[in-house]
């Protein structure tokens, strides 16, 4: 008997072999080889891709809800800037634009007088716009407070697509704080503010008095 491998020994016996004349036996059985993963193995297997498979997806998420950003704002901005060419549009005079003297009033006091309006120097604490139907305005100040949700058109029809956006207005009156200065009420700033899920933005202007030149 021997323990050392012979080349007479199967290679699929163990190493111990009885050596007869002409005869080897293998005392023992076949080999226990091991193949395949251990469980422990296969668990962390598991979790290493679960960990993965999840930042994957967290990241796809974050890249779709994002992606429609882009998109809302440029929806944003085209409705700011849409509301604020609206109200500069406006006529911004002393008097009334229907007053006699809109066009030859210097202050106040030379507008001939409207029934029912009041001096347009005057920044009223509510807006004297429709935001459901059709809008008409006598005067850039009318916008003040104005606020409208969903969004509609000049004439009070919906957009289609837009119902998710609220547009805000507010206006100043900033003259003197200009440089060179100007009569406080002759110079009004314009803030437009547009909201929408992930969007705030907010677009800034001014308009300047043009009256007795000019209606507007």
């Amino acid at each position: 008997m021997y323990t050392d491998s012979s080349p007479d020994c199967p290679s699929t016996c163990r190493v111990v072999c009885l050596s007869v004349p002409e005869l080897v036996l293998c005392s023992g059985f076949r080999r226990n080889q091991q193949s395949g993963i251990t469980l422990i193995e296969l668990l962390m297997f598991i979790v290493i891709v679960s960990v993965g498979v999840a930042g994957i997806l967290s990241v796809m998420n974050v890249t779709t809800r994002y992606s429609e950003d882009p998109l809302q704002r440029k929806q944003a901005v085209a409705i700011a800037e849409s509301m604020l060419e609206e109200i500069r549009l406006q006529p911004f005079t002393y008097c009334a634009p229907s007053d006699a003297n809109a066009l030859t009033a210097t202050n106040v006091g030379g507008c001939a007088g409207v029934p029912g309006i009041s001096s347009e120097d005057v920044l009223p604490a509510f807006s004297r716009v429709s935001n459901l139907s059709r809008r008409e305005a006598d005067n850039v100040a009318d916008y003040n407070n104005f606020s409208m949700s969903p969004i509609r058109d000049v004439q009070g029809t919906l957009i289609e697509g837009l119902a998710s956006y609220s547009v805000t207005v507010t206006i100043q009156q900033v003259g003197d704080t200009l440089t060179p200065s100007l009569p406080k009420n002759d110079v009004l700033q314009i803030d437009v503010r547009v909201v929408s899920s992930n969007t705030d933005l907010s677009l800034t202007g001014y308009r300047f008095r043009y009256a007795p030149n000019a209606i507007p």
